[in-house]
């Protein structure tokens, strides 16, 4: 219990969410609340979050077996009037449109030399803003440029181009085909 005005005491409720219920694109939502929890694109992947929905409820993720992954219009919580739905907020990023296989390779291989998260979206390749990247893309010859965007599909591998494999891995095929090319 906290004071509240002139010595009343107001309870706090705090919702543990332990794991996502399902996605708003699956369901039909009816006459029920969407009170949505924004998340940065880079908190989306936490075990253990703690956050407050647009409505002002506490919410405390602690997904302990698993990593969730939480996407865009995932439901957290649901009952018969409201649900709580993931929303990820848009921030700065650099956009490139690789002209070719060539360029999508190379900058991939970049990308990933710098363990930096890569997102992909309608033929675009998405990066969370960083200055020195932007310079290094634009003296390459790229033509990226920045807008504001939502980061929600990004690339996984666990390719390893350092490593002795039998010279199939998704690295490789993607060099394969770009030295064809020249």
């Amino acid at each position: 219990m906290t004071p509240g005005r002139k010595g009343e005491h107001t309870k706090i409720h705090l919702m543990v969410i332990k794991e996502k219920v399902g996605n708003i694109k699956n369901i039909q939502p009816g006459d029920r609340m969407i009170d949505h929890l924004e998340l940065e694109w880079y908190e989306t992947s936490k075990r253990i979050l703690h956050k407050q929905t647009n409505s002002g409820k506490e919410i405390s993720l602690k997904f302990l077996n698993q990593t969730q992954n939480l996407t865009e219009g995932d439901i957290l919580y649901e009952d018969g009037e409201m649900l709580v739905v993931v929303q990820i907020r848009p921030c700065e990023t650099i956009v490139i449109k690789p002209a070719s296989m060539y360029e999508t390779a190379y900058i991939c291989y970049e990308i990933g030399n710098k363990h930096l998260p890569l997102f992909y979206e309608n033929d675009e390749l998405l990066i969370p803003y960083e200055a020195p990247l932007l310079r290094i893309l634009k003296a390459s010859g790229l033509n990226p440029f920045i807008e504001d965007r939502q980061l929600l599909h990004q690339l996984k591998t666990t390719v390893s181009p350092h490593g002795h494999t039998d010279n199939k891995s998704l690295f490789s095929k993607i060099l394969k085909l770009t030295s064809s090319n020249e």
